[in-house]
């Protein structure tokens, strides 16, 4: 069956930005650059680095569009089955193909679901399709437990926890509770510099799994940013960070070989306890979109940030 359409108004164009819009900023901002941008089109899979991504009610198009769940129709993720970081997609015009070790590759038309169903992310019970049985056949024969993948249900509102995200109605698909996650170069750098004291090897961004990572911050810089303004040919998208996104397991994930460790929770465990969040460890802000809708993220797009004071 075809997928339903996505029912989204863009947001005009037209309308002009505001005086924060077009001054050259104030002493409390700074300029960034998009240095990447990452989707993530099966939740807790391998992720696509993209020079350009449209951007949607619920974030990057096609982040965490489908998701892998058991036969209740709950959702797993690498932190019960680590080898999902092994199942690498390629997005192409039509269709996605999905590779991992010793698979055959599938192919997934992005046109097209099967049946309806319900599916169940956190504490969410959602609307969704499931994709058939050859894909439940791939994943169960590759994760080695009965599986099947679900893609979200475009007419469903999955909304961000009002008391983070305020004013604005944040839309989520199959994301862990906001549309979009931030981080930064210069986060990393630090990472891995404590990381390399400790007389370990340096990880990539992979294991943090944001969708946009900014130059031009300080070592995790955006942890104290309020807005990002980016300008771009078809018009301006802004961002708010909202809430600094703690960590579970999954960063010791190594995603080229799936196997666990706990070099990188120790770091994070040695300077990264967050007050906001009652000690939790935190890496990178998830962030809303409070204007942009249908509008194009390109890496080194460059922007400028403001800082929160509260």
């Amino acid at each position: 069956m075809p997928l339903l359409a996505r029912d989204c108004t863009a947001m005009d164009s037209s309308t002009p930005p505001n005086k924060h819009d077009s001054e050259q900023g104030s002493e409390h901002d700074v300029e960034v650059r998009l240095h990447s941008l990452h989707v993530y089109p099966i939740k807790s899979c391998a992720g696509i680095t993209l020079e350009e991504a449209l951007l949607i009610e619920t974030g990057l198009e096609f982040d965490r569009a489908w998701m892998v769940v058991d036969p209740k129709g709950v959702f797993v993720t690498q932190r019960e089955l680590p080898r999902m970081a092994l199942i690498r997609p390629t997005l192409r015009q039509s269709d996605m193909v999905l590779r991992a070790p010793g698979m055959l590759a599938l192919h997934i038309q992005l046109d097209a679901v099967e049946a309806p169903t319900r599916a169940t992310v956190w504490r969410d019970e959602v609307a969704a399709y499931d994709m058939g049985d050859l894909c439940a056949q791939w994943f169960s024969d590759f994760l080695g437990r009965p599986l099947r993948l679900v893609r979200f249900d475009p007419e469903q509102k999955r909304l961000s926890d009002k008391r983070w995200s305020g004013a604005v109605d944040a839309e989520n698909a199959f994301a862990d509770g906001f549309p979009l996650l931030v981080a930064s170069t210069a986060g990393l750098a630090e990472f891995n510099r404590r990381l390399a004291a400790s007389g370990h090897d340096a990880v990539t961004m992979e294991r943090f799994r944001p969708n946009l990572v900014l130059d031009g911050l300080d070592a995790h810089g955006e942890d104290a940013l309020d807005e990002i303004v980016f300008n771009g040919d078809d018009g301006i998208v802004r961002l708010k960070l909202v809430k600094p996104c703690g960590r579970c397991s999954i960063p010791d994930v190594d995603p080229a070989s799936g196997e666990t460790g706990n070099a990188v929770g120790d770091t994070l465990a040695s300077y990264r306890a967050d007050a906001r969040l009652d000690g939790a460890l935190t890496f990178g802000m998830n962030a809303v979109i409070v204007d942009g809708v249908e509008r194009a993220l390109r890496a080194g797009m460059a922007g400028r940030a403001s800082y929160r004071f509260d």
